[in-house]
């Protein structure tokens, strides 16, 4: 068997043994790499979010789907973060000045985790984030009350399980760039989420794009980037 040298580490790339962080994602992108906690140790958690934050110390990084054992290590071994139990997030570093507003609307409370993560993920790449809850369509007279925030907003993040109906309601209501998030809560015949993300592939409302079940770090990472473009130029710059 013919052994290849070793080449030797590679730009870009921090070597863990157990993961290799991509620490060129915030040049490439404007956004550096996110921990996906489900899987990892506590402790490997913990040294994946202080490794990245070394790597980039004037730069916020975020851990998502932490377990309760991983939350309370990075509590414990990485006081200044912020860690969410409701989200299952946590934060190391100061979160960019926002630019644009993400407005994060949920159907009900049994939608919170999802929301906030995609609440979190939305600050930590750099948007504003107005958290509008238990707006469900069971009474349409609570999505009415808020419609001149979600107008103001840069985009919309809409996050509901059951039969996956607001996003449809909201889209119809105002014309801001629309993430609908299929959650998976409801009875059996939800199946998990299934019917509430079908829901939202056929909603009759123009411009409402889906992602996957429960993925409110997606849905953030989505509706940051539009609400940063929302942005002037000339804004930017100052």
């Amino acid at each position: 068997m013919t052994h290849l040298p070793d080449p030797g580490p590679q730009p870009g790339v921090h070597d863990l043994g157990y993961a290799r962080l991509d620490t060129d994602r915030l040049e490439r992108t404007g956004d550096a790499e996110v921990v996906y906690g489900a899987g990892k140790t506590p402790a490997q958690v913990v040294e994946l979010l202080r490794t990245l934050h070394a790597n980039h110390p004037g730069h916020a990084v975020l851990a998502t789907r932490l377990t309760a054992e991983a939350q309370e290590l990075v509590a414990v071994e990485l006081p200044d973060a912020t860690v969410d139990p409701v989200g299952r997030t946590a934060v190391l570093g100061t979160p960019p000045v926002s630019s644009g507003t993400v407005a994060v609307v949920s159907a009900g409370t049994s939608d919170a985790p999802v929301a906030a993560e995609a609440a979190t993920t939305a600050q930590v790449f750099g948007a504003g984030v107005d958290l509008i809850t238990d707006v469900g369509v069971a009474g349409l007279h609570r999505v009415m009350g808020v419609r001149e925030r979600l107008a103001a907003a840069d985009c919309l993040i809409v996050v509901a399980g059951m039969e996956g109906a607001l996003p449809s309601v909201v889209g119809g209501l105002v014309g801001v760039p629309l993430v609908a998030v299929p959650t998976s809560v409801g009875y059996g015949a939800s199946f998990g989420g299934l019917a509430a993300l079908l829901g939202m592939l056929n909603s009759c409302a123009p411009g409402v794009s889906v992602v996957n079940i429960d993925n409110g770090f997606g849905a953030g990472v989505f509706a940051a980037r539009v609400a940063r473009q929302s942005v002037p130029a000339e804004v930017k710059e100052r």
